[in-house]
């Protein structure tokens, strides 16, 4: 790591175009050339192939940044970590510790939103790429056990935040996620036990954490972005802003961009109704925050199917966010391949969009059964109506 920090590695480093594996040979020969170890020309090359990947979620910063595979696998969106910060500047907090700061992602919002960070990670390696991207805020990097760093200066601190490991160790070169909190690192439980000294208290936790593990007394926040469920935030103490229990906030950046934050309406039965005018695909993280029954009310709709996230309506909602992606119905066919592929071929259609809930069968196994030919495209949802598997034909709605 001492290495490739050096200014004239670094220099190499920025040189380098977006990664592509069809120039590694001649790139690898070029810095060899260049007397470069071949340790560290793979380091710089490992760090050219994050950085590009790293360009989906930070954009042109990645550019500036180091990384390690986990850290940025892990690593919240700057985007989402404004809204971590605003939480903390809202509940007047002035101090606030990162226990598992990872490449730093969070450490930096929380800084640009005037925070005094205290960034600590246990992993040596990752603790130096952390201080090297936040060598231009107002951070102190450490090295060592967050929960210990927590609680040695918890008189020091308004608040905490942490973002536990959630990734096993590797396996058959892979590394699986884990999904039981109590095999965090560190584990769920000994995070939230700082809340004792420490009031103001957030956890980012996979957004696949069951409801019955989300402890109680606090608010439990699924966040998607652009639809993409990203994370699952537990906020104890005043960063609870939104009241106790379950809400979902759904980020836009692409077209009409915004925020909207969805809190549980009082909960009534979802009528399994007729087919309307329409058809709803709430947001992910609705359906993570079992938020069903408060979009339905929020979409004046009904389910297709008591078991299934698609509803149905004859209105359409008019928001700069919008809770679900909308379709206007067009027809509604008995699911069965042959009368499937009849039906589009008779419309010409040699493109479709598939999407499906359940039902077994999945797109990939659908569409060369369909042999499409033809030049018009339809949008088609697989799913079940009232128990019965069916197909709807439907046009997506801007």
């Amino acid at each position: 790591m001492n290495e490739l920090l050096k200014p004239e590695v670094l220099q190499i480093l920025d040189s380098l175009p977006d990664y592509d594996e069809k120039l590694i040979f001649s790139q690898t020969s070029e810095l060899r050339k260049q007397g470069l170890s071949a340790e560290l020309v793979a380091a710089i090359l490992t760090q050219s192939r994050l950085r590009t990947k790293a360009k989906i979620k930070f954009g042109n910063q990645a550019q500036q940044m180091l990384f390690t595979p986990d850290g940025l696998e892990q690593a919240t969106r700057p985007i989402v970590t404004a809204k971590h910060a605003q939480r903390y500047v809202a509940a007047d907090c002035r101090r606030v510790a990162d226990l598992t700061c990872g490449i730093g992602a969070d450490s930096q919002g929380f800084a640009a939103a005037g925070l005094q960070v205290l960034s600590v990670d246990i992993d040596p390696v990752t603790a130096e790429i952390a201080k090297w991207n936040l060598k231009n805020a107002t951070a102190e990097v450490v090295c060592g056990d967050g929960l210990q760093v927590a609680s040695d200066n918890a008189a020091n601190l308004d608040g905490v935040f942490a973002d536990p490991a959630r990734r096993s160790t590797e396996r058959k070169g892979k590394r699986e996620q884990i999904y039981d909190p109590a095999a965090y690192l560190p584990p769920l439980g000994e995070v939230i036990v700082l809340q004792q000294k420490i009031p103001a208290l957030g956890i980012k936790v996979a957004p696949v954490i069951p409801h019955d593990a989300v402890p109680p007394g606090v608010e439990a926040q699924w966040v998607s972005v652009n639809g993409e469920v990203v994370e699952c935030g537990l906020w104890f103490g005043p960063l609870a802003q939104n009241g106790i229990g379950r809400t979902a906030l759904l980020i836009r950046t692409k077209g009409k961009t915004g925020h909207r934050t969805v809190i549980e309406l009082n909960q009534r039965d979802i009528e399994v109704g007729e087919i309307g005018k329409y058809i709803f695909e709430p947001d992910g993280a609705i359906i993570r925050a079992g938020l069903l029954a408060t979009a339905a009310q929020l979409l004046t709709a009904r389910q297709l199917d008591s078991d299934i996230a698609y509803l149905t309506g004859n209105e359409l909602e008019i928001a700069e966010v919008p809770i679900a992606t909308s379709y206007q119905m067009l027809d509604v066919l008995p699911f069965s391949v042959k009368l499937l592929k009849a039906y589009l071929r008779e419309r010409n259609v040699g493109r479709v969009t598939i999407k499906k809930r359940g039902i077994a069968i999945t797109p990939e196994q659908l569409r060369p059964q369909l042999a499409l030919r033809g030049e018009n495209e339809a949008t088609l949802i697989l799913t079940r109506i009232k128990g019965k598997q069916s197909v709807l034909v439907v046009s997506p709605i801007s």
